[in-house]
């Protein structure tokens, strides 16, 4: 790849500045492609593009940052993208700093910014080589997730689209699922959720959806799976509960969607267990009542306090076998198991020999 050292300025920059969602973001008198496909969504938070701000008022030097030449003699941005929309954004009248607009700026003051001279390197070079720099240059302080280098390979009109149902604050997959789902939509996790969930039911990793779909036309395959995941959810748990955020309900859903499920019994079993002090893990529940895999809902231990209470009154002797342990080489058990309503209490309490108690488990 070669690469050329280049100065532009901020009135360069911001010329003809335009972002629209479905358009693009583009700068530079139209020349400059600010959000190419595989480029992330705008993360800075306020005191991030403050403080780019900042730095042009005091006349500091800003990061260097890297612009791709296209065939047609036009640009699009390989790394620094968030900085550079925070510069448009600021001087077109988006957001204020210190309390002031860039249009309440005293002329000086407005003149500094605007003659600001930005360090560009110019790489001119193939596809794969600029994704390449894309992802071992993101030096902007924010680095790439995982999800986001993903969609910087397998770059194209399925991953566009993709993004347009998973990638935006207001998102389609915002309005319907936020409530299930952990992360943020313009982070790419809403969107590597859902290819976890869909590449799992396929039997291949994320990385090979992505790369078998990669030049689809489009995401709706993706998105409408999606869809049938929430409204399963949905109908299979009515009663919505904060625990249930963050579940792996694709994973679920794969599994049980051909299952006849009576969501009013299993209510009231979620109900109870929700209630019950010896669940620790409450998320674990929603597992349970479809698996009935009692280790997803880490039942409460007994105490030090209890075990050896309950040593002293086998005097170290263990029911089953009758042989005499040492107190470390004995394990708690519930006399009669939680299962069967067995509480996590002193009385419920009896200590079996290792070898016992791995029986008792495997029966």
């Amino acid at each position: 790849m070669e690469v050329k050292l280049h100065e532009i300025t901020v009135r360069e920059l911001v010329e003809n500045y335009s972002d629209h969602a479905e358009e693009g973001v583009f700068g530079y008198n139209n020349r400059l492609d600010i959000r190419p496909p595989y480029q992330r969504e705008f993360i800075y938070n306020d005191t991030q593009r403050a403080l780019v701000i900042d730095t042009l008022m005091k006349g500091f030097p800003l990061n260097v940052m890297y612009w791709s030449v296209k065939d047609d003699g036009n640009f699009e941005i390989i790394d620094g993208q968030q900085r550079t929309i925070s510069i448009c954004q600021y001087v077109h009248g988006d957001f204020s700093f210190q309390d002031r607009f860039f249009h309440n700026l005293q002329q000086d003051e407005q003149e500094q910014i605007l003659n600001y001279r930005l360090t560009i390197y110019l790489c001119t070079g193939t596809d794969s080589e600029k994704l390449k720099w894309f992802e071992t240059i993101n030096i902007a302080g924010e680095v790439l997730t995982k999800q986001e280098l993903l969609n910087a390979i397998y770059s194209g009109p399925w991953v566009t689209d993709a993004k347009r149902f998973f990638s935006k604050r207001n998102s389609p997959a915002y309005g319907i699922a936020n409530q299930y789902l952990s992360g943020v939509a313009i982070r790419q996790d809403y969107l590597e959720t859902a290819l976890m969930w869909i590449s799992n039911r396929d039997g291949i990793d994320l990385k090979e959806y992505m790369a078998r779909h990669q030049h689809d036309p489009n995401a709706n395959a993706l998105w409408r799976y999606f869809r049938e995941v929430i409204e399963w959810v949905q109908l299979t748990f009515p009663v919505y509960r904060r625990e249930m955020k963050g579940i792996a309900w694709g994973d679920f859903y794969n599994e049980h969607k051909d299952r006849t499920l009576d969501s009013n019994k299993l209510e009231k079993q979620i109900s109870l267990l929700m209630m019950d002090d010896d669940v620790t893990s409450k998320k674990g529940i929603y597992r349970y009542v479809l698996d009935g895999n009692e280790r997803y809902l880490n039942i409460r231990a007994f105490t030090p306090n209890q075990k050896r209470e309950a040593y002293e009154r086998q005097k170290g002797r263990c029911p089953v076998c009758k042989e005499v342990f040492e107190l470390s080489e004995m394990e708690a058990d519930h006399i009669t198991p939680w299962s069967q309503g067995g509480k996590t209490e002193s009385s419920n309490c009896q200590l079996l020999c290792r070898e016992d108690n791995r029986r008792k488990s495997d029966i």
